[in-house]
């Protein structure tokens, strides 16, 4: 009797699924950073602990600012698809399945980030 842990399904697969997880990685650290970021500029420093929206509008158009807002929005879309996508392949779905959760979750992701960054030059924008 053949062991299953021997078979060629019970593998795991090289590249793709090694990228995803240095790049979850990689937007985990950007997170605590970011993160850490935001909340000290959003609560620390300001009186009340919380900016009313005339603050927020002359923070965000900070030239500094926003880009690192942007990379916020980026590294929050990225690393919780990559992790909805590391539950779903879980399931152990065909690579066929796995190419088009992949793709599903490109668009969510590109569709996020294009919402958050369209917000965020409204804001920006915004009539002073």
């Amino acid at each position: 009797m053949e062991s299953t842990l021997n078979s060629p399904a019970a593998a795991p697969r090289a590249g793709a699924g090694s990228l995803s997880w240095i790049w979850q990685a990689v937007t985990g650290v950007g997170l605590v950073i970011l993160a850490g970021l935001h909340m000290v500029a959003h609560h620390f420093v300001v009186a009340g602990g919380l900016r009313n929206f005339a603050e927020v509008l002359a923070y965000i158009r900070n030239p500094l600012i926003w880009p690192l807002e942007i990379l916020f929005l980026v590294c929050v879309t990225a690393h919780a698809l990559l992790g909805v996508r590391a539950i779903i392949f879980d399931l152990g779905l065909s690579e066929t399945a796995e190419r088009r959760v992949t793709q599903v979750l490109w668009g969510v992701g590109l569709l996020a980030v294009a919402y958050g960054a369209w917000l965020t030059w409204v804001l920006v924008t915004y009539p002073a």
